[in-house]
């Protein structure tokens, strides 16, 4: 344990054979902040000496090594750290481990371990949209990545990121899977890796081989709950539901009341049809507007629940003063408000939401054409709207975008766009083959928490009322 005080810091260590909770040593480390880096050596050769561990020459150096001299350099690299390893990719986490990260390589250019650091968020932050996936954030991570490398190049962290920028931002999963074996030799103990190896085992459709991955970087790290959350999330891709609960269940024991591991029970229970359990789980949360995933599953439950009168007030205030560092979400987050005021009944309403939100949207898509919830957002919004040959295209250009093939995981996701472009447009035969073809295989989803399509959904979802009376459906 740690504890902090103005520049001093306490560190507290105690040795434990868990086997029969006999305690074996304990020491007790005062020092200035400045010196924080031998306490961490003094501390790892300590408890190698109590285990009698023969440390070689090379695990020598690699216990002394400083990673930067800069203490404040290092408090901002370990603030983003901390951002990074939160359950959910948000927004809000994102723009906060890259605000610090930046930092930290301001503070310490040759500060090789933060480097790869802001390589890793800013790559996964485009895989995930978290910030706006534009060319200029793939350019950064990789000049991230790049500068890492050069400044050492046998840094373990280095090289995993340089793969996780092949995986996430140019999915060339080969090279990916490369670099993730050459960084496993030089980092024997981290979970990234088989975690890494997880992730893309996942977006090439290998379901049973990131499973096991998965399971292998749980014992390496059991606390992780980033981790924990992505494999809860491939069971969700699976409609594996009740284990997926498990393992969000696992989160909540560590962080307990995390709002995003409750948001994502409750959409589990909104595609399993149980709307009173979804309820009592969202109704006591109140997210940020840069908390989107979490905003628009409330709002998912009021139209589910066909009462979003309730949502609507919310909606608006926050869309009064919005966030422009937020992006497109915003516009996202007005086709929203469209769709619940469409199913409140105040048509006119709907149309001037949606017509805002088509407008705030399309400029975003010159910058990001590749961007298929962005394309995925305005499709569903040009639908709203009534302009049918413009909401298939642009379902059709998400489809092409990115095919299954390339991406296992979000591949599915463009196509549930399309069923519900049909199911709306009077294209009853489309929307039934695209939704036979969704509920065959995993998926994400095309709306908020990215659920799979479920047959429960399909009885709730407002937009699927035209196909209401067709025996098909």
């Amino acid at each position: 344990s740690v504890q902090k005080s103005g520049d001093a810091v306490r560190v507290n260590v105690q040795l434990i054979k868990a086997a029969n909770d006999s305690h074996l040593w304990a020491d007790t480390y005062d020092r200035k902040l400045t010196d924080i880096f031998s306490v961490e050596s003094e501390v790892a050769k300590a408890i190698a000496d109590q285990l009698r561990a023969k440390l070689s020459g090379q695990e020598e150096q690699i216990i002394a090594a400083k990673p930067t001299d800069n203490t404040e350099a290092y408090d901002g690299y370990l603030r983003g750290l901390a951002y990074s390893l939160k359950t959910i990719d948000t927004p809000a986490n994102s723009l906060g481990a890259q605000k610090y990260l930046r930092e930290a390589v301001r503070l310490d250019p040759k500060f090789a371990l933060g480097w790869a650091l802001l390589s890793y968020v800013e790559a996964r932050s485009y895989l995930h949209q978290t910030l706006e996936p534009t060319a200029a954030l793939r350019e950064d991570a990789r000049q991230a990545a790049e500068t890492a490398l050069t400044l050492q190049p046998n840094l373990g962290e280095a090289i995993l990121t340089k793969g996780y920028y092949h995986y996430a931002c140019l999915k060339d999963y080969e090279t990916a899977v490369r670099y993730f074996e050459q960084a496993r030799r030089l980092l024997p103990n981290s979970s990234r890796i088989p975690e890494s190896l997880a992730l893309v085992a996942r977006r090439r459709g290998q379901w049973d081989e990131s499973e096991s991955y998965f399971n292998d970087a749980e014992g390496l790290d059991p606390r992780n709950v980033y981790m924990l959350t992505q494999h809860a999330l491939s069971h969700i891709c699976l409609r594996r539901f009740p284990e997926a609960l498990r393992k969000l269940d696992q989160v909540l024991d560590i962080i307990p009341d995390d709002l995003d591991t409750l948001v994502e029970k409750a959409a589990i229970a909104q595609a399993e049809g149980d709307l009173s359990r979804a309820s009592a789980l969202l109704g006591p949360l109140h997210p940020a507007a840069d908390d989107s995933t979490a905003l628009e599953t409330q709002v998912y439950q009021a139209i589910l629940e066909r009462r979003p009168a309730q949502i609507i007030p919310r909606l608006k205030e926050i869309l009064a003063k919005p966030d422009p560092g937020l992006g497109s979400s915003n516009g996202e987050l007005r086709f929203w408000l469209g769709w619940a005021q469409e199913v409140s009944g105040d048509h006119a309403a709907a149309q001037e939401s949606w017509r805002q939100a088509r407008s705030e949207l399309e400029p975003f898509l010159k910058e990001q054409p590749e961007n298929i919830i962005l394309i995925g957002d305005l499709a569903l919004t040009n639908m709203g709207l009534g302009d049918k040959a413009a909401a298939f295209a642009l379902s059709e250009r998400a489809i092409a975008t990115m095919p299954i093939e390339k991406d296992a995981i979000i591949g599915p996701a463009p196509i549930e766009t399309l069923a519900r472009v049909a199911a709306q447009m009077g294209e009853p035969d489309r929307a039934i083959v695209a939704i036979q073809k969704l509920l065959s295989m995993p998926a994400t989803g095309a709306l908020a928490s990215g659920l799979p399509l479920t047959p429960a959904l399909l009885r709730l979802d407002p937009m699927f009322d035209p196909l209401r009376h067709d025996p098909r459906f």
